[in-house]
């Protein structure tokens, strides 16, 4: 870390910055695996002030709280801020676009895109492992967990792996070009309650079937091999419980794959649900399906069809 300059800060300074949505787990990476997408995004912006504390503003509707120890931008810039060892003020506007609870890492973003953006107006003090450790405690707010697999694709963009959360050890992955179809129904499901559910314990078999598919889909990725990707997008330990707070997730997923799809499964905790693809038309065409499936079953939902995103948090 540098040592910050506080003659060098420039209050009043104003900047914004897009947070990409990210998927995490890809379906058989559960807690270790993640992508950042391009759309949606959302937006942040924040000024520097010579006023101690941070106050945040939301331009949504969503309600969240401004309270920062209980907001995860705010929890996520008391660890940066702590770590400077510096008293400033932080000005924070939020509007956001992936909607909280979507599964597409919205709590992510806004811990992400803060940490980002305050970073920036320091001079770039921290490394980005260090803002993503810092991001990190806005996702215990949000889940009760310090996990990194949203994170760090945010911040890094593209794939990423978490070989370990403590110590922290963070591998990028390249990627071959996929297009990306996500479906969000317009029901809710909590991250913390997703967690509760899962099995405790796991089966030998199980747990060896799930690291080949993990091994494989990441050789997948590094060898641009989109057939061993397509058979390594398979759970057998997270799926079959989450999937049961999913209505229409098994329909949408097999007429996906029958469409072409590489393969998919839950976004997260959900309840969105995504499918990669190889060909933009495949992924249209599967956006389709999933606007039938639930337009059939009366529930309101969001459709997306995007390419990953490589650059993560940008800064306007």
């Amino acid at each position: 870390m540098n040592t910050i300059n506080p003659a060098a800060i420039i209050y009043g300074h104003t900047i914004q910055v897009e947070c990409p949505a990210t998927v995490a787990n890809l379906v058989c990476g559960f807690d270790i695996l993640g992508m950042a997408l391009n759309h949606p995004q959302d937006i942040m912006e924040m000024t520097l002030t010579d006023k101690p504390g941070i106050r945040i503003t939301h331009t949504d509707g969503y309600d969240l709280p401004s309270d920062p120890a209980q907001n995860v931008a705010g929890a996520a810039l008391l660890d940066l801020l702590q770590a400077a060892d510096i008293s400033i003020g932080i000005d924070l506007s939020i509007t956001k676009m992936i909607k909280p609870g979507s599964g597409l890492g919205s709590s992510a973003a806004s811990s992400a895109g803060a940490v980002v953006a305050a970073n920036h107006l320091l001079g770039n003090p921290f490394s980005k492992e260090d803002l993503v450790r810092f991001a990190m405690a806005g996702e215990k707010v949000a889940s009760g967990v310090k996990h990194a697999d949203n994170i760090t694709p945010c911040i890094l963009g593209g794939v990423t792996l978490i070989r370990s959360i403590f110590p922290l050890d963070i591998v990028q992955l390249s990627a071959p070009q996929m297009y990306v179809t996500v479906v969000h129904p317009q029901i809710e499901v909590r991250t913390s309650d997703a967690r509760q559910i899962l099995r405790k314990e796991v089966l030998l078999k199980d747990a060896i079937k799930q690291w080949g598919n993990i091994a494989g889909l990441v050789a997948g990725f590094l060898k641009n091999d989109y057939g061993l990707i397509s058979r390594s997008l398979e759970d057998v330990i997270i799926e079959p419980v989450r999937s049961m707070l999913i209505p229409g997730f098994d329909e949408v997923k097999s007429r996906s794959k029958e469409a072409g799809a590489l393969g998919g499964g839950i976004s997260g905790s959900g309840p969105s649900i995504f499918m990669l693809s190889q060909h933009a038309d495949t992924a249209e065409t599967i956006a389709t399906i999933m606007q039938e499936i639930y337009t059939s079953l009366g529930i309101d939902f969001k459709t997306y069809v995007t390419t990953l995103n490589n650059q993560g948090v940008k800064i306007l």
